[in-house]
């Protein structure tokens, strides 16, 4: 059966069964029908003081259009804690609409490790996504808004930083000429949009503590320049309390549960290319408090999702990491040795020893974070045990254990060695987690750091505007900041035709952007797009409803 034939099989129980299962009070969820809830600010204050359980990060080798099944194995882990009698929850991204109508897909598990309701979590669900949207939007449509009549701040519309923002893909939107038709309509300018997961507002979102800080950090963002290059903010423009109006619920994480009725926290969604690539802080540190093991992802591959997730997201909210699970399949293995993807289905064990080298810089990266990892196979019908044996063998000579996980067929039973394995980690008391880099290194010194140690990049390249952007915003206080690389996912340097683990490239940085409200630099490397494109043939295509009045074509 397809994933959406297996989601709607679900034998679903009510949500105030699974809210149950973790301690929440009924009148703490606001339910939105009888499979999803939003978990109450007021319930989440009250958990301040109890101790945190065990936070364990899945992450992932670089993505090949072969699957890798990083959040399959993020539910399957889930499902697995708890049926080895571990009280367990899984915390995740909400899928965004553009990738679903594209070619990438959703975000909630496959096989027998989804999370449910399918349909609902890949389109609308709650809302979240179209309140992030609108208070985007709210705040463009003000700082315009204020230009028109007087421009009392007096921006300079050179220098407007601020983009709109839509959460699809659509080429035709990244460069548009705004404000035509007459003087009633305001000053003709240059602009242009993002995906709504490349919004700053959608990273504040996903590291604001509570809804004060969420307003403290909308008031931070930067929308402009003035003439003497001084900084227009948000709070300046007098939108950061409406804004933080139209996104008071979508703050609140949701509460959904796996095929095997465990809970599940499903909030926020920004990219790991573009932006930080976890999902939000509130629901981490929720679920923490409320179960013994919190199953996450880092988007995309380790050398993206989860040095984001370890040098911003861990820094900034004060999260301590127990263990590691690198996902790893033998067709990307494959695919990585140099295979094409029409013969992944025949035995290769040389190309698989091949392409090891991918997994093995993934785990010389990861061991730098000081938190221990084991290498979950996830496994493919087209597997061989010789195959298998080949990345088991590799990683025993990196000091790491592999271990083949079936939950995609299985479910939660057929991940309960790697589960058992993760609980060792996390009980041994080894982690000592700590980031690449510390506050105080310069900007242009935290990037050559990535570059180095975990893109393996011989330079990097940046003109002196570049350089000299970066010196002015340590001079205005932002040097303590992280950094975001904007990269492409699909290989360690900028060419994604680039597999396997590349040496001899450099890191070209296209522009710099600051992100004062979420606390990151953005570095934009290569040709990657912050709005992205629909493909030659898009799923859209294939999506509609049948006779049956169900969804056809989602996945």
């Amino acid at each position: 059966m397809s994933d959406i034939e297996i989601a709607r099989k679900a034998d679903k129980k009510p949500i105030q069964e699974i809210g149950a299962k973790l301690d929440i009070p009924t009148e703490h969820l606001l339910p939105f029908g009888h499979d999803k809830a939003k978990v109450s600010e007021a319930f989440i204050r009250s958990l301040a003081d109890r101790e945190n359980g065990h936070l364990v990060l899945v992450t992932a080798i670089n993505p090949t259009p072969a699957g890798e099944g990083k959040t399959t194995t993020t539910v399957g882990l889930g499902d697995g804690l708890n049926a080895i009698g571990k009280k367990a929850a899984i915390c995740i991204r909400e899928a965004s609409l553009g990738p679903n109508f594209g070619m990438k897909g959703g975000a909630a598990g496959g096989g027998y490790a989804q999370v449910v309701p399918m349909e609902d979590m890949n389109l609308h669900f709650t809302g979240d996504f179209h309140a992030i949207t609108s208070a985007h939007n709210l705040l463009a449509a003000m700082l315009d808004n204020h230009i028109y009549w007087g421009n009392e701040l007096e921006i300079d519309i050179r220098r407007i930083a601020l983009r709109r923002v839509l959460d699809m893909n659509d080429r035709a939107l990244r460069q548009i000429v705004c404000n035509l038709g007459g003087v009633s309509n305001g000053f003709p300018r240059e602009a242009g949009f993002d995906i709504t997961v490349a919004s700053e507002v959608m990273a504040i979102l996903c590291l604001a503590s509570d809804l004060a800080d969420l307003e403290k950090r909308l008031g931070d963002i930067i929308v402009g320049y003035r003439r003497d290059r001084s900084p227009v903010y948000c709070r300046d423009i007098k939108a950061d309390g409406a804004m933080t109006v139209l996104l008071k619920d979508a703050m609140q994480p949701n509460l959904v549960q796996t095929l095997e009725n465990n809970p599940a926290f499903v909030h926020g969604g920004p990219f790991a290319n573009i932006a930080h690539g976890c999902n939000s802080v509130v629901a981490t540190t929720t679920a923490l408090k409320l179960a013994d093991y919190v199953v996450t992802e880092a988007g995309f591959g380790a050398d993206l999702g989860a040095e984001k997730f370890f040098d911003i997201k861990c820094r900034k909210a004060g999260l301590r990491p127990s263990a590691v699970v690198l996902v790893a399949t033998i067709r990307a293995m494959k695919m990585n040795g140099g295979v094409k993807k029409d013969d992944l289905g025949t035995e290769n064990v040389e190309a698989v020893k091949k392409g090891c080298a991918n997994l093995g810089r993934h785990i010389e990266n990861l061991q730098k974070f000081g938190v221990p990892l084991v290498v979950g196979i996830n496994h493919f019908v087209t597997d061989t045990d010789s195959e298998v044996q080949a990345i088991k063998d590799y990683c025993a000579e990196k000091g790491t254990e592999a271990i083949l996980n079936t939950h995609w067929a299985d479910g939660g039973k057929g991940i309960e060695e790697t589960a058992r394995k993760v609980v060792e980690l996390c009980e041994s008391g080894v982690a000592d987690y700590k980031p690449l880099y510390p506050d105080e290194m310069s900007l242009f010194q935290k990037i050559e750091t990535i570059a180095k140690e975990i893109y393996r990049a011989d330079d990097v390249v940046a003109d002196t505007k570049i350089r000299n952007q970066l010196k002015d915003w340590e001079a205005q206080g932002y040097g303590n900041l992280p950094v975001c690389m904007a990269k492409t996912q699909y290989s360690f340097s900028t060419d994604p035709n680039l597999r396997g683990a590349p040496t001899g490239h450099d890191l070209p940085i296209r522009e710099v952007r600051l992100s004062a409200g979420a606390g990151f630099v953005v570095v934009v490397c290569g040709e990657i797009m912050t709005m992205p494109g629909l493909p030659r043939t898009p799923s859209a295509e294939k999506i509609m409803i049948n006779d049956d009045g169900l969804i056809d074509g989602l996945f």
